[in-house]
């Protein structure tokens, strides 16, 4: 069964084909599986593989997936047997052929000619030979039109069921850090702590579990907090250095991140500083959101903060989030950074990403947020501030 009701989804179809007429277009090709999963509710891991969803101003949703997928799509979308299309197993992973010859030959009976059909070119699960097999499939008689993201934008307005779903991810985050904090110590190897951190990320909450989040968790020891991406190690945690921790609940695919830093031990003045600042540039980040403000004007605050303390940091400081698959949990829409004049409107959801990375060193802190009619709402309540172990 989909995780939500008919009317849910229905609504969502309105809304993206409300935004293809806007554009001009009769057809869309939909290949993230984050978006398949907003229109559809097909949840699966098989997106390894081309999987396509169409979305017709008139006709119902088609999606077209490998041969052994199709009984997943029955099984967990808000989808009809007859909708669900599967691809042969002889199209799948071969160099002479390829699973969108299949879709283009099967999708050319329900485009007319002069059709203009987009196609969300850049999702990263949107590879440039499907893009390529689909052009010559279709034929001239079909205008396949590269297009800018559209469910995504859709997806950025959160109703009141995927609220609810995302509060309770929230929950799911505040254990998944209980569990960080209570296993990272020195002497501990840092996959150990990893490993319980995934334990709480499923078990989640007695009346709720949690999904697996499209990003693994990220934990950065001593001079490994200056660099913000990198996965963690074999080596134990050791006294007097600085543990950062970027972590996400999450349930039925929607995930609320979370970043703090920890330190075991006596944390050195500088890092206090560091902190005491960095945390004074997330209120003021936080204090601009509201609807109707543009999205740069967060990073304009934490900006006027910091440089005021003589730091400068050229990269954002968030972005909206909601599903996710890996690789990325953000939307992949909106920026928090200088300049971006999109506003916020009440039911967007986003991580206030606070990071500075500095020479050897680091700290960071974020919130995940929901705008509402009057500010903002954090998804979790989970103190803020340099965390300290006496190790």
């Amino acid at each position: 069964m989909a995780a939500f009701t008919p009317a849910e989804y229905a609504d969502r179809l309105a809304r993206t084909r409300a935004r293809m007429a806007a554009q001009g277009l009769d057809h869309l090709l939909v290949g993230d599986p984050a978006n398949i999963y907003y229109l559809t509710g097909f949840d699966t891991c098989s997106f390894y593989a081309p999987q396509l969803l169409v979305v017709s101003l008139e006709a119902p949703l088609r999606l077209l997936v490998r041969h052994i997928d199709a009984s997943s799509a029955w099984l967990t979308a808000n989808l009809a047997p007859e909708q669900v299309f599967g691809y042969p197993e002889p199209y799948v992973q071969r160099a002479d052929v390829h699973p969108m010859d299949w879709m283009a030959s099967t999708m050319r009976a329900w485009f007319s000619p002069g059709a203009r059909v987009g196609v969300e070119s850049e999702s990263s699960h949107y590879a440039v030979r499907s893009h390529l097999a689909l052009v010559e499939g279709l034929g001239g008689g079909v205008s396949l039109e590269p297009c800018r993201p559209i469910v995504n934008w859709v997806r950025a307005v959160k109703s009141p069921a995927e609220i609810a779903v995302m509060r309770t991810a929230g929950r799911i985050t505040e254990r998944v850090f209980e569990a960080a904090f209570e296993t990272v110590r020195p002497g501990v190897r840092q996959a150990h702590a990893v490993a319980e951190i995934y334990a709480a990320q499923i078990r989640g909450l007695p009346e709720a579990g949690g999904s697996y989040a499209a990003i693994p968790p990220i934990v950065l020891a001593g001079a490994r907090t200056a660099l913000p991406h990198v996965p963690w190690t074999d080596e134990p945690f050791a006294a007097g250095e600085a543990v950062a921790f970027e972590l996400a609940g999450a349930r039925l695919r929607y995930h609320v991140p979370l970043t703090r830093t920890l330190f075991l031990g006596r944390p050195p003045a500088d890092l206090r500083a560091l902190a005491e600042v960095t945390g004074e540039g997330l209120e003021a980040a936080l204090a601009t959101i509201r609807p109707g403000v543009p999205t740069g004007a967060p990073a304009d605050a934490w900006n006027a903060v910091i440089s005021r303390h003589g730091y400068a940091k050229s990269s954002r400081v968030g972005y909206p989030v909601g599903i996710g698959y890996a690789p990325d949990w953000g939307e992949q829409t909106m920026s928090l950074r200088s300049g971006e004049a999109t506003p916020f409107a009440p039911g967007m959801t986003f991580h206030v990403m606070i990071g500075m990375w500095l020479e050897g060193r680091g700290y960071s802190i974020s919130e995940t947020v929901l705008v509402t009619p009057y500010g903002v709402e954090c998804l979790t309540d989970l103190p803020r501030g340099l965390w300290v172990c006496d190790a």
